[in-house]
């Protein structure tokens, strides 16, 4: 498509203009950030200016950390923004080239991802340079750093359809792009791969009542022990296919990716050339329990539990919800059925309370307890509705990307559904959580949700039926 003369010469006033107005907030921003001298007027009193004490073993100069000037954002075809060359799904990882978020002086004119790396936890990078405790051009060593097992290309790598929200390719960027590294680009892993052993108090009861066998591999010792090899995963987005995921337009994710972060990012604005976003959100856990090379082999069979984060349950037991208890089950099932020689997978994401976040997770659950006629199933999502504005953010479309990267095809045993199937896995057979591992005050949280649409063996209760399922009063807990 041929842009008319008119509507680019309009374009480039409005790049310009953009430019200009930058190089004026810089000018404004570089100044504020000069350090400040000063001292007490005569005759004030010490109490009504109180200064923070400064480190003076820490530099305050901004030389020493940052280019005097300040780069709030940068523009295509911008003197000297050369970004490398970057085709996602391609079939070698040469041919795709490296995601570079960094903006160490080497590569701040050759990066071709927005954000950083490292997460949600780059904040804290921040605030370790800004306190002198990492240098900022800090060039980690990876020697030794490589994965303990082969999660290794697949066909589902090179469609660009299948992987949009994490890096194939991030668990072995630092050998497949050591060349580009040893040359100054800042190219960074994104995914770890490693192997561990695990402690939970239910595998070691499970052990003792000969619910789970000590196997010496799997299950390692009378203790219950468990073997595991295992993967973090940073998400990497590649904004096209995000979009098309949630079938909206690119351009007005990348607004609304802005807006809504407070304008954290003016590059999803300025830098449509730049396909691919490093968000600040959680990440994502991989468990595996058996050997990893039967993940992506048909003929073996595969046990597998995805499961969002729920800090109150997973972490300190909270019996509101059946979080842990479902986790506690799957993490069971995937050693039964590594020892019975298939292998077993559990993928924990952070999205904590359906990624309302856990302080809109505790508002609800106020709000529950207090409501006329008391914590009821019929009116589980609606207290979280008049919070939050809508009953759940995780957003499963995503979710199934992870598996592709693992190179899953079949599921034999599973605990979740939709978007997996949606994304041309199959599965065999859907599990649910046994009755008996349901805690009491859960009843109305799993009912809730078998009655709109949750996967359960049993049937779903009507409106009436939920009215009556309640769960604990306040009053029935002593503080």
């Amino acid at each position: 498509m041929t842009i008319p003369d008119d509507v680019a010469q309009d374009l480039l006033s409005s790049m310009e203009a953009m430019r200009l107005d930058q190089q004026r907030l810089a000018e404004k921003v570089s100044k504020l950030l000069v350090p400040k001298t000063s001292s007490s007027p005569e005759g004030s009193s010490p109490t009504t200016s109180v200064a923070p004490k400064i480190d003076s073993s820490k530099s305050s100069d901004l030389s020493t950390y940052y280019p005097q000037r300040v780069i709030l954002t940068t523009y295509p075809s911008q003197h000297g923004v050369r970004p490398e060359p970057l085709t996602w799904g391609a079939k070698d990882a040469k041919e795709r080239g490296p995601v570079i978020a960094s903006r160490h002086a080497e590569s701040i004119k050759k990066r071709n991802a927005i954000g950083a790396y490292g997460g949600s936890y780059c904040i804290y990078r921040a605030l370790a340079v800004a306190i002198g405790d990492l240098p900022n051009n800090h060039r980690p060593n990876f020697e030794m750093t490589e994965p303990t097992f082969d999660v290794l290309p697949n066909d589902q790598w090179f469609d660009p359809t299948k992987i949009v929200s994490l890096d194939p390719w991030g668990h072995l960027a630092p050998s497949v792009y050591k060349a580009e590294y040893e040359k100054g680009l800042d190219v960074r892993p994104t995914i770890a791969v490693t192997r561990a052993h695990m402690t939970m108090a239910e595998m070691e009861m499970n052990v003792q009542n000969g619910n789970l066998t000590v196997d010496g591999k799997v299950v390692v010792n009378k203790r219950g022990d468990l073997a595991v090899s295992k993967a973090a995963v940073e998400p990497v987005w590649y904004l096209p296919g995000v979009a098309a995921r949630f079938g909206i337009e690119e351009g007005l994710l990348r607004r609304a990716l802005f807006e809504d972060t407070g304008g954290m990012y003016p590059e999803l604005i300025t830098r449509p050339d730049l396909k691919v976003f490093l968000p600040p959100i959680g990440g994502i856990s991989v468990y595996i329990f058996g050997n990893p090379a039967y993940i992506s082999d048909t003929s073996k069979k595969l046990t597998l539990r995805v499961h969002d984060e729920c800090n109150g349950s997973d972490v300190f037991g909270s019996d509101i919800c059946t979080c842990r208890p479902y986790l506690i089950y799957g993490i069971e099932e995937c050693v039964k059925q590594a020892q019975q020689g298939g292998v077993g997978v559990i993928v924990y994401f952070r999205k904590e309370g359906r990624a309302l976040g856990e302080v809109t997770k505790y508002l609800v659950y106020n709000a529950r307890k207090r409501q006329a006629g008391g914590d009821t199933a019929d009116h589980y999502f609606l207290r979280t509705e008049c919070i939050a504005g809508v009953k759940d953010m995780r957003f499963q479309a995503l979710m199934p990307d992870v598996l592709h990267w693992l190179g899953i095809k079949k599921i034999d045993r599973m605990m979740k559904h939709d978007a997996i199937v949606g994304s041309g896995i199959s599965i065999i057979e859907r599990v649910p959580i046994p009755e008996e591992l349901i805690p009491a005050d859960s009843r109305v949280e799993i009912d809730a949700k078998i009655a709109s649409g949750y996967f359960s063996s049993g049937q779903a209760l009507t409106d009436d039926q939920l009215a009556k399922v309640k769960g604990r009063d306040w009053e029935d807990i002593e503080h």
